[in-house]
């Protein structure tokens, strides 16, 4: 085949689309803060210590197989663990743990020190009083951009132990659970979601 027969097109699509203008990293984060997000600790232990940071980045992925995702940025003190790790635990917040969130958020601290968390029998710590958490396996870990998409696969839920330790089905159980309202986070300031603000 010559160079005169070999279909450039593609490439070209390519190199055009790499040129487009492109949102600047403020504006990016301009509409993201507009968008309210679910807040969520991400705790695990890592050569004996244990680390934890704040994440508002929590998606879930797919049902079956039960898949959720968050994103870390390559350049976070965490990510060394999380680059390592097998198993991890995300903690979603009631609306009353703020200073949690700040605090898991918070640089050069020891961000365990002031308590609020329960170790499970695995080792992962969980906030206590947070409205749900999950223990997950790390499945995939992908570089995006500056970061890393972070997929696991969720192994159990607080509610499955609350079922496990009552001897009830999940949907008993989940009953018999407090309602609790999840800490929301929008325009740089917390939020609190109630049944006022149903529509």
């Amino acid at each position: 085949m010559t160079a005169e027969n070999i279909d450039l097109s593609a490439l070209e699509e390519l190199l055009a689309q790499q040129d487009e203008p492109q949102l600047t990293p403020e504006e990016f984060k301009t509409v993201f803060r507009n968008h309210p997000a679910g807040v969520a600790v991400i705790a695990l232990e890592h050569e004996g210590q244990l680390v934890g940071f704040t994440a508002t980045s929590v998606i879930s992925v797919s049902a079956a197989p039960p898949l959720l995702a968050f994103s870390l940025a390559s350049t976070s003190s965490s990510w060394p663990a999380v680059s390592e790790a097998s198993t991890l635990a995300v903690s979603f917040l009631a609306d009353h743990q703020d200073d949690i969130s700040a605090r898991f958020a918070t640089s050069g601290i020891d961000r365990f020190a002031d308590g609020g968390w329960t170790a499970l029998p695995t080792g992962e710590p969980v906030i206590d009083g947070a409205v749900s958490w999950f223990r997950a396996r790390v499945v995939q870990r992908t570089p995006v951009g500056d970061s890393y998409l972070v997929s696991l696969r969720a192994l159990e839920s607080s509610l499955t132990a609350a079922s496990a330790r009552s001897g009830t089905g999940a949907g008993t159980a989940a009953r018999r659970e407090p309602k609790a309202s999840p800490l929301v986070y929008k325009d740089r300031t917390y939020h609190r979601i109630g049944d006022d603000t149903t529509i």
